[in-house]
């Protein structure tokens, strides 16, 4: 299961739309543009029956590096987060279920 970059992105909004790859990918990045501006500002932006993207404040904290078993102070900031919406999560999980059935218990132990 390979990821989906952003010309992968355009690509297929291009053949469904007929628009031209360049104009396609003007409208994904003034999309992506908008969303990370709107962020910025602190604003929430929710696409009905997508989801939500939000800002998420993160608590200053101490934490250690593995590797040295160093003791650092993380500071306090900001991170994005997106919040699938219930369509979206039911749409991929109907999906996922269909080409992977859950196995009953009875079909476990045998």
């Amino acid at each position: 299961m390979g990821n989906v970059t952003k010309k992968d992105l355009v690509e297929k909004i291009s053949d469904k739309t007929g628009l031209t790859q360049v104009d396609t990918k003007i409208v994904v990045e003034s999309l992506l543009d908008a969303i990370s501006k709107a962020l910025q500002q602190g604003k929430n932006i929710e696409i009905r029956g997508f989801g939500r993207f939000k800002i998420k404040e993160r608590k200053a904290r101490s934490a250690r590096n593995p590797r040295t078993n160093e003791h650092i102070e993380v500071q306090a900031g900001f991170k994005p987060v997106f919040e699938a919406s219930k369509e979206l999560r039911k749409r991929v999980n109907d999906i996922f279920w269909s080409k992977n059935p859950p196995q009953d218990d009875a079909s476990k132990s045998l």
